[in-house]
């Protein structure tokens, strides 16, 4: 039989990407949670997780970690069940998100469930193309992602679709569009990319000029708010959703490059297949709020 008092130790080593971190998490010494770990793998017969800075997981450790989420997903909501409401402590809810909807759209469709339920949400940031990894490898409970098939021991539901548009202040436009968006243009204004992880930027431009230049200078600024500034500054132009691009046309700030051509990118909530009355309740909420606020 597993021993979760073990498990326990290898998932605050995951989760806070030290061992010093994990230790004062879990109120022990750091060398407990090292014995805890090598107990751990000498019982499973393999590594669970190497040594490197920060600890890495390996795969059979992922797939440990996963199963202790599970379980303790369904003690929680036991407890919450059967237990002393007044005494019950929070639970957890690990999300994966991306940067976009984090900023723009979750707070509003997920805070009525927090304000209702003590839960304690765990958000791990990346790329709308990136975060199904994370709900593969165990880190989290639920993600959204852009994939539309769900995976083994897992369920999937659309939440709906935000259009990307290339913008660019007037003065920007005029400078390096003057004669509109076109390849030779491309190859020297200067664009503004979210991270290397990022590749609207070349899907806007495979769509709108049917190639993309074998390179083109630009900037890469990792932060949702000051993405939108960047260009309204007319610094670089770059691809918006509506619901971050609206406020700056109104106000004359920003223009679109190409009205006549976005990109879409149709967003999933991808969550275990577990009888979680807590996960069900929070993928309800956000489900039912996103559709709203995205529009199916």
């Amino acid at each position: 039989m597993l021993d979760y008092k073990l498990i326990e130790a290898l998932a605050m080593v995951a989760r806070e990407g030290r061992f010093d971190k994990a230790a004062k998490t879990l109120f022990i010494t750091q060398s407990a949670v090292s014995q805890r770990i090598k107990l751990l793998e000498e019982q499973m017969g393999q590594v669970l997780i190497a040594r490197t800075t920060p600890p890495r997981v390996t795969p059979a450790g992922r797939k440990l970690l996963k199963h202790y989420l599970q379980v303790k997903r369904l003690e929680d909501d036991l407890i919450s069940e059967v237990g002393r409401t007044d005494n019950q402590e929070f639970a957890s809810i690990a999300v994966g998100i991306n940067a976009d909807s984090l900023a723009l759209w979750l707070l509003d469709a997920i805070h009525p469930f927090l304000l209702d339920n003590k839960v304690l949400l765990d958000v791990r940031v990346d790329d709308q193309e990136q975060t199904h990894r994370l709900l593969k490898d165990g880190e989290v409970m639920g993600c959204i992602s852009t994939q539309e098939h769900p995976m083994q021991g897992c369920h999937v539901e659309y939440l709906g679709q935000m259009n990307y548009h290339m913008m660019a202040s007037p003065e920007f436009a005029a400078q390096w569009f003057p004669d509109g968006l076109t390849l030779e243009n491309v190859r020297r204004a200067p664009a503004l990319i979210f991270d290397r992880k990022d590749d609207l930027h070349q899907k806007f431009l495979m769509k709108a000029l049917e190639e993309i230049p074998a390179s083109f200078p630009s900037h890469f600024i990792p932060s949702v708010e000051r993405y939108a500034e960047f260009v309204a500054l007319g610094i670089a132009y770059g691809m918006l959703p509506d619901q971050q691009r609206s406020p700056f046309i109104r106000n004359g700030q920003l223009i679109d490059l190409r009205p006549d051509c976005h990109v879409p990118v149709k967003l999933y909530w991808h969550c275990w297949s577990l009888k979680s009355k807590l996960l069900t309740q929070f993928t309800r909420q956000l489900t039912s709020r996103a559709k709203i606020l995205l529009g199916e």
